[in-house]
């Protein structure tokens, strides 16, 4: 009763900020970042700490109905719920950091830790004490609103360079303040612009040793969330969010079809077959591919619950669950841009931002077209090659 009650808090929360995001929409995408006092009010009711162990004052919420709140922040704001799932799902490492460092990140009320990619050149050069780290890191978002950036480097020596095949399995994460690096303003993009996904860099900081950690660490904790790839997590959380963004874009077109008399007609546009063909497609299309995501997540949360452990393939069917989610999405916005004709290409009108939200999130590496390829390669008794289930 008590879990349930606690769920319940954190949607009733959800559902009244998704409603201030989506009052603040246009001023998101212009400013190309979640408003200071929205930020700082989700902060506070613990929305970016929904997947934080109780242990150190997290939510620890399950996850299908973490998966919940991300769809509903979608339907307000697609950059408002990427922010949601980036920061969330990466906070699960607070089982792996140091419970130091934790501790000292997550005892204000307020953190945020945002990451992204390692540039070629990037580095972290054990010394005394800690890390001597260089390097640049993209993508990284939410850093607006955030208190400490996540720096991932490979180990290496003084003067050695770099390559992907000899950084595998050197790689750590170093824990920096954010006020300790540099933000570079290069988002300068379409689609998903309020995410503010700006990069940052470092010249020869020292990072203390407490505030380190290996990428494959085991976690502390024991519950089943813990037990979930956090590439999976960001999968299912970016695929909730295309989702919710192209159920904002078709609902938008149906309301155009059901009010537009095109010129020179005596009718309005939802009672042509083409009309009606279009919008039951693409409802096809978006049922299918949430039901799917639901029932490979909710199977994966429910393993990882009863038995402890994931098995390939269900690891293997969110990874193409995933992927999926977010390219029907795609599909289904491009469908209601398509039936709102002329009224679609003004910024005013809000399926022109799904639009463009939902295709870049077919270009972020969850949406990969080679992850299909993972799916079938299992699929046809063959071991997948890639890393991303």
């Amino acid at each position: 009763m008590k879990a349930e009650r606690q769920i319940g808090h954190y949607v009733d929360v959800s559902r009244k900020m998704a409603r201030r995001a989506a009052e603040a929409a246009d001023r998101i995408d212009e400013e190309r970042r979640l408003p200071p006092e929205l930020a700082a009010d989700m902060a506070d009711e613990g929305l970016f700490r929904l997947l934080v162990p109780r242990s150190l004052g997290g939510a620890e919420l399950d996850f299908m109905s973490y998966l919940g709140i991300v769809e509903m922040f979608a339907m307000a704001d697609g950059s408002t719920a990427w922010c949601v799932n980036q920061n969330n799902v990466f906070a699960t490492d607070a089982a792996r950091m140091p419970v130091e460092t934790a501790m000292e990140i997550w005892a204000d009320p307020r953190a945020v830790v945002s990451n992204g990619p390692p540039t070629p050149a990037t580095g972290a050069v054990p010394t005394h004490g800690g890390y001597r780290v260089t390097g640049h890191w993209s993508f990284s978002s939410g850093i607006r609103h955030a208190s400490w950036v996540a720096a991932l480097a490979p180990m290496r020596r003084p003067g050695e360079g770099g390559s992907k095949a000899a950084d595998r399995g050197r790689e750590i994460v170093l824990l920096i303040p954010k006020a300790h690096v540099e933000v570079l303003d290069v988002w300068k993009v379409n689609g998903l612009r309020g995410t503010g996904s700006f990069s940052f860099r470092a010249e020869d900081l020292f990072v203390p040793a407490a505030r380190s950690y290996g990428v494959n660490d085991t976690p502390r904790e024991s519950g089943p969330l813990y037990l979930i790839p956090k590439v999976l997590m960001f999968a299912a959380g970016f695929a909730a969010a295309a989702l919710g963004v192209a159920r904002s874009a078709l609902d938008a077109a149906i309301d155009i079809a059901n009010q537009k008399v095109p010129v020179k007609w005596t009718s309005v546009l939802g009672d042509t077959a083409a009309t009606q063909r279009q919008i039951g497609k693409a409802e096809a299309l978006w049922r299918s591919a949430r039901a799917f995501l639901i029932e490979a997540a909710s199977t994966l949360w429910e393993s990882a619950g009863k038995n402890g452990a994931l098995t390939v393939e269900e690891r293997v069917r969110l990874r193409l669950a995933g992927t999926h989610a977010i390219r029907e999405a795609a599909r289904v916005a491009a469908a209601a841009y398509d039936v709102a004709g002329s009224d679609g290409i003004f910024e005013s009108n809000p399926i022109q931002r799904r639009l463009q939200d939902a295709q870049v999130i077919t270009q972020q590496v969850q949406g990969r077209m080679t992850h299909y390829d993972t799916a079938g390669a299992f699929y046809l008794g063959l071991k997948p090659k890639s890393t991303y289930f």
